[in-house]
């Protein structure tokens, strides 16, 4: 039976990472810096993806894409499980997070799309 948790859900809350801080971004949680595969999931269908960081109110993913394709749009809701490294929770085990959100921002890196996500909730799955 899964566990449900807020947004500032005790086992990312409770790790000590030092985020980078810069004088233009507020954060309001913790930033992992984890490239984790991921399977998003759509209205349109799935999207394969990386994490490029994570925290408990949000995700940035990379997608690899077309010129001509956007795979991800503002306001898309989004379904995805993600699994945390235990060593990064503090825990003897990866646990598996099952998120669902949707999608407030994108852009363009170097090599990759990116898009920023909101975690609006979580729970965690039992393994």
């Amino acid at each position: 039976m899964p566990m449900e948790a807020t947004k500032a859900g005790t086992a990312v809350a409770n790790t000590v990472v030092r985020p980078a801080v810069t004088s233009q971004e507020v954060r309001c949680a913790v930033r992992f810096p984890l490239v984790l595969p991921v399977v998003l999931s759509t209205e349109q269908g799935e999207i394969t993806a990386v994490t490029s960081n994570v925290s408990a109110s949000g995700v940035l993913f990379e997608v690899e894409f077309l010129e001509s394709d956007r795979p991800l749009q503002m306001g898309l809701e989004l379904r995805f499980a993600l699994r945390m490294p235990g060593e990064v929770l503090g825990t003897g085990r990866d646990v598996l997070v099952q998120c669902t959100g949707r999608v407030v921002r994108c852009m363009m890196s170097q090599t990759n799309y990116q898009a920023a996500a909101t975690i609006d909730e979580y729970q965690f799955a039992e393994q």
